[in-house]
C-alpha cells in the first residue's frame, strides 16, 4: 500500500516544476532546448529507477519518496535561474 498524502505532496509539487520548466521552454533559445533535454532523460532515468526499485522488491512508498527528492531538486535548481518570481 502508499501514503495517499505523500502521493499528493508529489503531485502538487510536481506542478510547481512543471510551471517553471513551461516558463524555461517559453523562454526558448539554448537554455530552453538543453532544459527540453534534461526532462526528457531525467523522466528515463526516473522511470529506470523506479522500476529497478520495484523489481528488487522496493514499496511504493520508496518510489514515490525518491521521486519527491528528484522533483525537490529540480525545483531548487529552477527557481535559482527563474526570470519571473516565484
Amino acid at each position: 500500500m502508499y501514503n495517499p498524502f505523500a502521493v499528493t505532496l508529489l503531485a502538487l509539487e510536481a506542478q510547481k516544476v512543471v510551471e517553471l520548466r513551461l516558463v524555461k521552454l517559453a523562454w526558448g533559445g539554448v537554455e530552453g532546448r538543453l532544459e527540453a533535454q534534461r526532462m526528457v532523460s531525467e523522466k528515463i532515468s526516473a522511470f529506470v529507477e523506479a522500476s529497478g526499485t520495484l523489481m528488487k522488491g522496493g514499496s511504493a512508498d520508496v518510489v514515490i519518496a525518491r521521486y519527491r527528492e528528484h522533483v525537490a531538486a529540480n525545483t531548487k535548481r529552477l527557481t535559482a535561474t527563474c526570470p519571473i518570481p516565484t
